[in-house]
């Protein structure tokens, strides 16, 4: 089993020290979806939901959520992110969403991939709770990854 990096000798939590790390590009992917019924999905598609475009401003809010990452998970690195792309579509069942992170760095953007796409699906739910308080934040996780020493790793397709 692989050690944990945030743990020192004496079983503290630690950050990690990144110092002898090459500088190198790296790039996370991570999704989210919000679940919800079919009336909220025709509101959100017909653009009649009571507080706004719910897509645009969960897009917003995934942006300011990446560049606040350090802030929000104690051992998390500030890092000085060079992309930030947020997609969210309609889907039949809710809103899919995608956060794609980049940054030249000592360290991966992962955290800060998770966190956008994360804080993204909680707009859409803040934004839609007046119609569909019932919807579900689902299958929040990462979907691949670009960079630094443990290489690249991508999702497989549950029949790969």
């Amino acid at each position: 089993m692989k050690k944990l990096s945030h743990i020192d000798k004496q079983g503290r939590v630690a950050m990690v020290d990144t110092s002898g790390k090459s500088v190198t590009g790296r790039r996370a992917i991570a999704s989210a979806r919000v679940l919800m019924n079919p009336e909220t999905v025709a509101a959100v598609r017909g653009h009649r939901t009571p507080k706004g475009d719910p897509l645009e401003t969960a897009r917003l809010a995934g942006i300011m959520a990446a560049k606040r990452t350090a802030e929000l998970i104690p051992l998390c690195h500030p890092l000085p992110l060079t992309h930030i792309d947020i997609r969210a579509e309609v889907e039949n069942t809710g809103v899919y969403l995608e956060a794609a992170v980049a940054t030249e760095a000592q360290t991966g953007v992962e955290m800060e991939a998770l966190t956008a796409v994360s804080v993204a699906a909680l707009t859409v739910y803040d934004m839609c709770k007046a119609v569909d308080k019932g919807m579900t934040i689902t299958d929040v996780r990462l979907e691949q990854k670009t960079g630094g020493k443990s290489g690249e790793y991508k999702r497989k397709l549950k029949d790969e």
